[in-house]
């Protein structure tokens, strides 16, 4: 089977960093998140591009992604680990040279005890209730904070998509109020919707990730991804008969119907079967017909004069975010779900 190729732009990539690094005043700093493997599109390849574009602070959610990009980019850029120290971890952490963001009050004293010396950073909760320490924690651990020493302290907004909503101003004040007990720490705020509620929200570093890489809340961003399915095979199917699992659909007139290599063992979603999604053979969209299988989708190519070897499913007309509406769900999930039999190839940053 003929596997299907994901083109992922770094050139897109790298204006998206910098058009999001613009919206922040010259004395903030723009990080990057690179977390789950860079969104799906390789935290290694990723990870170059933006730190030869200027990136000096880097994002992951576990210390084994973090020791992997290190081992892609050297010595020199800033990682720091949002899951924190977890057990078995201070090895790594020292000798990969990580920076874990504490998380919890069991988390800066077992940080203390096992990696004396060491940077950190510490996560407060500022009302999204998921992770970080409140203000009861940090009255605990008067004891060692004084010798702690954080980097960078942050927090994570729940509600930054929405600009208007209450919570956004509520979580800036609480932040502010629980960052004043760490004064020489450099604080954190945004992520991509942060960025764009301007700069009350900026602090001193933002760490955009889902907007560079083409997806909402940054409408502005270029797209950063093309997926190409391969055709393997072009049926006639007469009216009255049916394609695929279910006979879920079938011709109301005689049709062509090709059949590509992906499915939803490739991060397809299965519910983008029972939705109105297009394929693409350049700028004419043809309509993807049945269900979804495992390795397999179906399309109506009826009215194309030429069936081309590929039809996109991902391009500059359909982006993450219009497939991920089709299914229900968020560009997140459509990103990080992008399986690994696909072929990467990576168009490179000028």
């Amino acid at each position: 089977m003929a596997r299907a190729r994901l083109t992922i732009d770094l050139g897109a990539l790298v204006a998206n960093w910098r058009a999001l690094d613009a919206l922040s005043g010259p004395g903030v700093e723009t990080a990057a998140v690179l977390k789950a493997d860079a969104y799906g599109l390789g935290a290694g390849p990723v990870g170059r591009t933006l730190a030869a574009a200027g990136v000096r602070t880097f994002f992951v959610a576990l210390a084994e992604e973090g020791a992997a990009l290190r081992d892609a980019l050297g010595p020199g850029p800033a990682i720091l680990i949002l899951g924190g120290l977890m057990p078995g971890d201070a090895p790594l952490v020292a000798a990969r040279d990580l920076t874990p963001c504490l998380n919890s009050a069991a988390q800066v004293r077992a940080f203390v005890a096992a990696c004396p010396g060491r940077p950190a950073a510490v996560q407060l909760d500022s009302g999204m209730n998921r992770l970080g320490l409140e203000p009861s924690d940090l009255d605990a651990l008067a004891d060692v904070l004084p010798g702690l020493a954080p980097v960078l302290v942050l927090s994570h907004l729940a509600c930054a998509d929405t600009p208007d909503h209450p919570q956004n101003a509520a979580q800036r004040a609480a932040f502010a109020a629980a960052a004043a007990r760490f004064p020489a720490a450099r604080r954190s705020l945004a992520a991509t919707g942060g960025v764009l509620l301007g700069p009350d929200y900026h602090l001193d570093l933002v760490r955009p990730g889902i907007g560079l890489y083409g997806g909402l809340p940054f409408a502005a961003a270029r797209p950063v991804v093309t997926l190409a399915l391969p055709v393997i095979q072009v049926r006639d199917v007469p009216p009255g008969e049916a394609v695929g699992y279910g006979a879920a659909w079938t011709a109301s007139r005689p049709s062509r119907i090709a059949t590509l290599a992906a499915g939803y063992a490739d991060g397809l979603l299965r519910a983008l079967g029972a939705a109105s999604v297009r394929l693409w053979a350049g700028d004419t969209p043809v309509p993807l017909v049945g269900r979804l299988s495992m390795d397999l989708i179906t399309a109506d190519v009826t009215d194309l004069a030429a069936v081309p070897p590929t039809l996109d499913i991902l391009n500059a007309r359909q982006g993450v975010d219009a497939l991920a509406a089709a299914a229900g769900t968020i560009g997140y999930e459509i990103l990080t779900s992008l399986g690994g039999r696909y072929e990467r190839v990576y168009l490179d940053a000028p």
